[in-house]
């Protein structure tokens, strides 16, 4: 199964990504690496992530990281990587 990076996900990764490397690129580039590391896993076992608590839909999955939220959907050919959001009640704040 593939592993599809929607480009809301990459605008708002990005943006997390020079916020962080303001203070510490170090940790930023570990920050990414392990993020991605853990996305990567998706596939192997997508149920086992929580249904969204932002959509009424089963395919729908998050994946929590570090205080951050990562929305997914399941597909029958692919993982689409697509809401990226920290301690937010709902995802387009």
């Amino acid at each position: 199964m593939k592993v599809i990076f929607k480009d809301t996900f990459l605008h708002r990764l990005e943006s997390q990504i020079e916020y962080i490397s303001l203070d510490s690129p170090v940790r930023a580039r570990k920050f990414t690496s392990d993020l991605l590391k853990r996305i990567k896993e998706i596939p192997k076992n997508p149920f086992r992530y929580r249904k969204s608590i932002y959509f009424e839909d089963e395919t729908i999955r998050d994946l929590i990281y570090k205080g951050y939220t990562i929305v997914f959907r399941i597909t029958e050919e692919s993982i689409e990587v697509f809401g990226f959001v920290k301690y937010q009640n709902e995802p387009n704040d």
